[in-house]
């Protein structure tokens, strides 16, 4: 079998969590198929990232230029495509981020391959490839089975896999950059940062996520007397922000933020893949929701069915009796 492709997602000099999970999984399922795996950079500075993944593939394959310091979309497609039409892998795998949205589907279509997106499992048989994506959000896990074909592409959900140290000594492989600058169409101008909140989510080790199921504004104040009781910082999912019930900076998922607290709890939240994204890291779930059959109970490791106007208030009494 041909090799396999993982592409390294950095931004400004850091690797991204999710690359150290494709990693982990392109080694397993390499090794369930006696095949090799690959980790393509592009950047303007390797060093420091492939001291972080020599362990992690058989090979590094390094393409160094000032033009890929930071992600341009354009630019990765047109060095990628190369690189893939001349390596012809089995199968390339990208993280489903804003990152590889960006970037795959222009990318498959250029090379004419196989390519489906956001997948919680990939597995090989002979030259077919199966897959395993989700539905009716996250209701249902669906496998399904790709165009059989030479060579594939694959974006993989973040969170799904577990990041795991190797024990390889890769090859390291440079090669000189199919472009030499960027495509005048789309350049790369600045990086904007968000300005930071008066509560910063990602450094908390207890974040309680809020949903629809709060119902109206005015229910926030049940929520911040029991963060406040518990010790945490209030979260949500996208229709609050939505409905400016709280800040962008609270939004937990795919188009917010991750975070990996000690302990979060979701409360009235249905949990849609979006938003399990970007809190299914934390050590401890718990979920408190009306609807026995909602999506968040999946990713539990505590849950409560019931009415959360219920619940909240004497979880928040029996935390003050302990404390006290």
């Amino acid at each position: 079998m041909n090799d396999i492709f993982v592409l390294i997602e950095h931004r400004q000099g850091v690797i991204r969590d999710i690359t150290f999970e494709l990693l982990a999984f392109g080694r397993n399922l390499a090794n369930k198929n006696n095949a090799k795996l690959t980790a393509i950079i592009f950047a303007d500075n390797s060093k420091k990232i492939i001291d972080k993944i020599k362990t992690q593939a058989d090979k590094i394959t390094v393409i160094e230029n000032p033009i890929f310091k930071d992600f341009n979309a354009e630019s990765y497609q047109i060095a990628l495509a190369e690189i893939i039409k001349k390596e012809n892998p089995f199968i390339t795998l990208i993280g489903h981020t804003a990152f590889g949205m960006d970037l795959c589907s222009s990318l498959a279509t250029e090379l004419k391959i196989p390519f489906t997106t956001d997948c919680l499992d990939v597995e090989i048989n002979g030259k077919k490839l199966s897959v395993t994506r989700q539905m009716y959000d996250g209701k249902l896990n669906v496998k399904l089975q790709l165009q059989e074909n030479d060579s594939y592409l694959v974006s993989l959900r973040a969170g799904t896999f577990p990041a795991e140290d190797g024990n390889l000594n890769a090859e390291i492989e440079k090669i000189e950059s199919p472009i030499s600058a960027e495509p005048d169409y789309r350049k790369f101008i600045e990086y904007i940062e968000v300005v930071a909140g008066e509560v910063d989510i990602t450094k908390s080790d207890v974040v309680i996520g809020i949903g629809r199921g709060i119902k109206e504004k005015d229910n926030l104040d049940i929520i911040d007397e029991f963060a406040d009781a518990i010790g945490g910082v209030v979260g949500c999912s996208r229709p609050i922000v939505d409905a400016e019930w709280l800040p962008k900076d609270r939004q937990i998922g795919s188009s917010g933020k991750t975070i990996k607290p000690k302990l979060y709890i979701a409360i009235g939240i249905s949990g849609a893949f979006q938003h399990v994204m970007g809190m299914k890291s934390a050590d401890t779930i718990i979920a408190i929701n009306k609807d026995p059959n909602a999506p968040i109970f999946n990713e539990a490791d505590y849950g409560i069915v019931d009415d959360l106007f219920k619940v909240i208030p004497v979880l928040k009494n029996k935390i003050l009796e302990a404390k006290a």
